[in-house]
């Protein structure tokens, strides 16, 4: 080539070079599917601690990030849960981070090859997610919210909170809460431990919810446990407004909802295991496959109390109690 025609082709490599080099620098693509309304504060809070954990491993959005990220936010609504899925899985993402037991059984309906980190599953092995937790067997793993002694902790801090508690209600909804028979057992095993009635108190809308409460509270001597439900946990304001206005103690599962004035809770540091997810995220798109990466268990637990709730209700917390609570709201 003469150099008077070199000259002239640098100008259009040039301008081809951008091009060039980000077809050499592909981003990798997650999918995100959050069982959260997008404007809830909480769900926000736990997606930015997910990623700002990644960006510890390397991994970061944006201009010149390595990954591209497609979220969903279907709260509760089955409906809507299949629907996002469905896109999720028509995208091909190279992994998909799932929030919440309905999210991950719909997914795992529709793909069997696409890698799945779980966070916030209940019963993963009794849902049939995994096949055991040290082996999951197949495209999902995750990070599990729930073991059996969280019951035993439930209706302990119930009882020592109010000793006059006789009979617990389990509430939840069975289509956002298709592991709650487990939590159910866990619940009435414990009873004769601490000489309570125990009842499952199901129910599947807002109109549902009120009226179980009120009818339970229609008996004296009872208190509500409330285990971790997208449906439950998205109306939570409205649970909260419940048990004070019929007056009955309630614990709720994540220190959010004592916060926002439930009266104790008692369960895992949710933006602690959104953070965790991270390293699973990690070493998938690294190459390892999620039949590699055992189930994770809860390993951080948190009491919380609030006060004001506890007086509203006409409640004294013992000393020793509010002595062993991570955060005590006055």
């Amino acid at each position: 080539m003469r150099r008077r025609d070199f000259i002239k082709l640098i100008p259009a490599l040039g301008s081809a070079w951008p091009l060039l080099a980000g077809a050499q620098q592909l981003k990798r693509r997650i999918g995100a599917v959050i069982a959260r309304l997008e404007n809830d504060p909480v769900g926000q809070a736990e997606i930015a601690a997910l990623f700002d954990n990644l960006r510890q491993f390397g991994w970061t959005v944006g201009v010149g990030g390595n990954i591209q990220v497609d979220y969903r936010w279907p709260g509760s609504d089955i409906e809507r849960i299949h629907a996002v899925v469905a896109e999720i899985v028509g995208l091909q993402p190279d992994v998909i981070i799932a929030h919440s037991t309905p999210v991950n059984l719909a997914l795992q309906r529709l793909t069997r090859t696409i890698p799945i980190v779980f966070v916030n599953v209940t019963d993963p092995i009794g849902t049939g997610l995994v096949e055991s937790l040290a082996h999951p067997g197949g495209n999902i793993t995750g990070f599990s919210n729930y073991n059996p002694e969280l019951a035993t902790k439930w209706i302990e801090t119930l009882k020592e909170i109010d000793r006059r508690i006789e009979r617990v209600a389990c509430v939840f909804n069975p289509q956002t809460a298709p592991h709650a028979q487990a939590v159910i057992r866990s619940i009435e095993a414990t009873q004769r431990l601490f000489a309570v009635m125990t009842a499952a108190m199901p129910v599947h809308d807002g109109v549902e919810l009120e009226r179980a409460i009120a009818d339970f509270a229609s008996t004296p001597n009872g208190g509500l446990i409330v285990p971790a439900d997208s449906f439950i946990i998205n109306n939570r304001n409205s649970i909260i407004s419940l048990a004070a206005k019929y007056r009955v103690p309630a614990i709720y599962p994540f220190k959010f909802f004592v916060t926002a004035g439930g009266l104790a809770s008692y369960g895992i540091d949710d933006i602690d295991v959104f953070r965790r997810t991270a390293s699973y995220v990690d070493f998938i798109l690294k190459g390892k496959k999620p039949s590699d990466l055992p189930v994770q268990q809860p390993t951080k637990y948190e009491l919380a109390i609030n006060l004001k709730t506890a007086k509203a209700l006409g409640l004294e917390v013992p000393p020793m109690l509010l002595n062993r609570a991570d955060e005590v709201i006055e």
